[in-house]
Parts: C-alpha cells; structure tokens; sequence
C-alpha cells in the first residue's frame, strides 16, 4: 500500500479530488454543476475523474469478468483497476490519498468523515465499484480504506462518489460564500438543524415563530439551539446518545422552551 505521507499537496488552496469511474461523464456532469461547479471554476476544487476502461487490455475494453466459485452477476476486475490507479500514481502529478472504495461493507460516511476529509490537506481519492463488487485484492492490496453512504446496495459507486465530493466541498472555505451556514447546518454539532422560515411571514394562515421576528439575537440563538434539540430528541435519539446524553445546560434550555413532556418521555429528570 503506497505511503499516505507522499501525498500530493494542495496547489493554491484547491482540494484535488481523483475519482477512477466506469462512467466519468457522470461525475464531471455534476461537478459542473451548482456549488461544485462554481468551487472547480474558482479553483477551489481540483476534480479528476479516470476511466477504468482506459486500462484495459483487450479490444472489448471489458472491465468486469465471472466470479469463482459461481454465482450470480459479475465482478470488476482487479487488472483495469491496478493499472488506471497506478497509472496516475506514477504520473507527474501522483496521486492525493487515501484511495477510498465506494463499498456497501464500508466505514459509514458521515459528516465527521467528511470534516476529516475537508480538512486533510493532501486531497483524496475514490474508487467507484460497480456490478456485484471489485476483487477483493482491490480492497486488500490497493486502496487505503472503503466508504459507505448507506446501508443499501447501488448499482454502482458513482452516485456515492457525488454524495462524498459535495459534503466534503461545501465545507471548504469560501464555498458556501457563508462559512457559517456550514457550521449551522445539520450534524455538525451532532444535532439536527433547527427549523428555518422565510418571507412572507404569514402564509395560509401558518406564522413564523415571533421569536424569529423579535430582532432579539439572543433569543434568536436560544430558539435555534432548543429546536435543533428537539428535533434530534424527537427524529434521531441515536445522535443524542452518541453525545453521551443532553448536558445540564441543554436539559434546563428546553426546560425554558416549555419541552417538559419531551424531556420526561425520553427519561431526562431535573
């Protein structure tokens, strides 16, 4: 496995991000796209997809073959694969690792992988499975870990490979145009997003909250804060416990906010 520690670096501030694809039309698709788009024209992202079929062999340009021992379907070959990856590790530029897999058997993606990724420095790579798997030498011998976006099975890893690119991009620097809106946003404090309003301020009847009308900052945050407690309280205990549990703090902030069902519901006492 090649050494994480020759990793190419980040030429003028922009993340490089090699994606090895049986169809990299897709992913060049969107990457053109939206806030990647505009990421990879300011320079922000370095994207670079590589066709598999590029490395092979025979006229067909055939990149998957039967398993052994039978079954149904067919497997990426280890040989395209070894060769496209090392092709642009010996190249002038390298290769930014780690080299990721898109598998459904991998570490599951998150928004704490993707601030690992943000912030790495050296830029990264994916790898996009696609039939009924990749050789398993492929996983043991060249890249440097497998992801997962989910517990469901796509046809291939392509439309992971998107959801990695856009989580990891839009927390770089300058993106979003607002740094804030990432640190806002749902899971990066292990917590749903609090619920957001826009004009007009009264719609079929349904208000925004007068708290959010007030002009009290303050209040403002307060509000956001318990309501993106309750909303994960409610939706996904699971994040809760992973905190080890609502704070002192955080109970008696909900307690204020007139959450006192919920809190007992969900075994808080005070």
């Amino acid at each position: 496995m090649p050494d994480p520690e020759t990793v190419p670096g980040r030429p003028g501030g922009s993340l490089r991000i090699d994606v090895f694809t049986l169809f990299p039309e897709v992913i060049d698709h969107y990457g053109d796209a939206s806030i990647l788009g505009r990421a990879r024209a300011r320079g922000q992202m370095d994207l670079r997809t590589h066709d598999v079929r590029d490395a092979t062999h025979d006229v067909h340009r055939s990149v998957d073959d039967a398993p052994f021992g039978g079954g149904a379907g067919m497997v990426l070959a280890a040989q395209p694969v070894f060769d496209a990856v090392e092709a642009v590790a010996s190249s002038a530029d390298g290769l930014p690792r780690p080299l990721l897999l898109l598998s459904p058997s991998g570490r599951r993606f998150d928004q704490g992988v993707a601030h690992e990724l943000a912030s790495s420095g050296g830029g990264f790579s994916l790898l996009c499975g696609r039939y009924e798997g990749v050789d398993q030498r492929v996983a043991d011998h060249l890249v440097d870990g497998e992801l997962s976006v989910g517990d469901f099975v796509l046809a291939g890893g392509e439309l992971a490979a998107l959801v990695v690119i856009e989580a990891v991009v839009r927390l770089l620097p300058g993106v979003l145009g607002n740094d804030q809106s990432a640190e806002d946003e749902s899971f990066s404090a292990g917590l749903l997003e609090y619920p957001q309003y826009t004009r007009p301020a009264e719609f079929r009847g349904w208000e925004v909250p007068e708290v959010l009308r007030s002009g009290d900052h303050r209040r403002v945050t307060q509000w956001r804060r318990a309501q993106a407690l309750v909303r994960t309280v409610q939706r996904r205990p699971d994040l809760v416990a992973a905190r080890g549990g609502l704070t002192e703090e955080e109970v008696e902030l909900l307690v204020e906010h007139g959450e006192v069902r919920l809190l007992r519901d969900h075994g808080y006492h005070w």
